[in-house]
C-alpha cells in the first residue's frame, strides 16, 4: 500500500487517479506515526522547490523521511527535494541523492520550461522494468537534476542531458509526471509498488 507525503505541494488529484486505475491503494501520510501503515512512500511536488522544502519542512516529517528504509518515489519536484540544493530559491533540500537542481540554460536556444513529451533513456533497473528505450514521458519543469552516472537511472536531453530519474539504495525520483504519461507512466508506478 502506498502512503502518499501530504504536505500541500502536490498535485495528489492525478496521481491518485493514476493509482485507482491500476487497482493500487493509496492514503494520505499527514504526520510521521502514519508512515508505518504503508510499505511504499511517494513524495509528490509542484510548483517551486524551496517553498515545497519549507512546506516539507513545517510538517516536521523531513528526519522522518530521511530515515525510511523503505521505497520511496520522488515525482518532478518531489524528485528535486531528494537532492542537496535547488537553485530555485536557492534552496537547501533533503540531501538524500547528492547532486544538484539548477535552471536550464537560456542560452542553449530552448523554450523555458521544458513542457510536453520527451524521449527517455532509461537504464536497467527495477523501476524502469519493461520499459522501452527512447519511451515517451510527460514533462514540466524549469529546473533540472545535473547528471551524474552514479545515480542516473534514466536520462533525457533539453539542451544537454539531464537525470529523468535518479536513485540512491531506496529512494528513487522521476523529474516527469509518471501518471500523465501513459502506458510507459503506469508502467513506473507499477513497478514501483513492486520493489
Amino acid at each position: 500500500m502506498i502512503g502518499i507525503v501530504n504536505y500541500g505541494a502536490g498535485n495528489i488529484f492525478s496521481l491518485t487517479s493514476a493509482l485507482k486505475r491500476l487497482d493500487i491503494q493509496y492514503g494520505m501520510i499527514n504526520e510521521a506515526a502514519d508512515f508505518e501503515q504503508y510499505s511504499h512512500i511517494i513524495i509528490p511536488g509542484v510548483g517551486h522547490a524551496g517553498a515545497a522544502m519549507k512546506k516539507l519542512e513545517e510538517t516536521g516529517l523531513v528526519e522522518v523521511i530521511k530515515a525510511q528504509t523503505k521505497p520511496v518515489l520522488g515525482i518532478c519536484v518531489g524528485m528535486q527535494l531528494l537532492t542537496e540544493h535547488s537553485e530555485e530559491g536557492d534552496a537547501k533540500l533533503m540531501n538524500i541523492v547528492p547532486v544538484r537542481t539548477r535552471l536550464f540554460d537560456k542560452a542553449g536556444n530552448i523554450k523555458i520550461p521544458h513542457m510536453g513529451w520527451n524521449n527517455v533513456s532509461p537504464k536497467n533497473n527495477k523501476l524502469f522494468e519493461g520499459v522501452e528505450d527512447q519511451a515517451q514521458f510527460y514533462f514540466v519543469h524549469s529546473y533540472f537534476i545535473e547528471y551524474n552516472p552514479t545515480f542516473d537511472i534514466a536520462t533525457a536531453e533539453y539542451g544537454a542531458p539531464f537525470s529523468a530519474s535518479i536513485q540512491r539504495d531506496n529512494f528513487y525520483g522521476v523529474q516527469f509526471h509518471p501518471e500523465k504519461s501513459g502506458a510507459a507512466g503506469e508502467l513506473v508506478l507499477k513497478n514501483f509498488s513492486k520493489i
